[in-house]
């Protein structure tokens, strides 16, 4: 991917929190690759495998998204949907296309505050007189580039 995303980790590109820091974004068919992760407690158990696994396909059909994006549906305590933004379709593949209104909010710190930081995103959505239909997590990098690049940030995506 470094060649692909200019990442100069070679995995992670380095994110910038300033254009999805309480945004309004629109999607009108946005594609995504669609997986399953296996979690106990909201901790992935095989997030890494999955990962490769996709990524591995989405290289081979050329079909890297211009900007990654990579969301997490964070469904039950033992299991989340991830979404892939690719910019074409994926052979043996689920793939699913997202339209709508989101609003957007950007946190950083250790996982540990997630559970505050949906409470603030619920806040940040009511003060624009919007209800939270659906609520995705953008991680923006793996843990290891989020160590190098000193910031762990996590986008929270409102569908509203």
């Amino acid at each position: 991917m470094e060649k692909i995303y200019g990442s100069e980790t070679g995995c992670c590109k380095k994110f910038d929190p300033k254009p999805w820091n309480e945004k309004q974004i629109k999607w009108k068919n946005k594609l995504f690759l669609k997986d399953h992760i296996v979690s106990f407690f909201h901790i992935p158990l095989n997030f890494g495998q999955v990962m490769l696994k996709n990524m591995d396909k989405i290289t081979k059909a050329k079909a890297l998204a211009p900007q990654p994006i990579l969301l997490s549906d964070e469904k039950s305590l033992f299991g989340a949907d991830i979404y892939i933004a690719v910019s074409k379709k994926v052979p043996n593949s689920e793939m699913v296309r997202m339209s709508g209104a989101f609003l957007t909010k950007v946190f950083e710190g250790d996982y540990k505050n997630i559970g505050k930081w949906v409470s603030e995103m619920h806040a940040f959505v009511a003060s624009k007189k919007r209800k939270v239909k659906k609520l995705y997590f953008f991680y923006t990098t793996c843990p290891a580039c989020a160590k190098h690049y000193g910031k762990n940030y996590v986008v929270l995506v409102a569908e509203v």
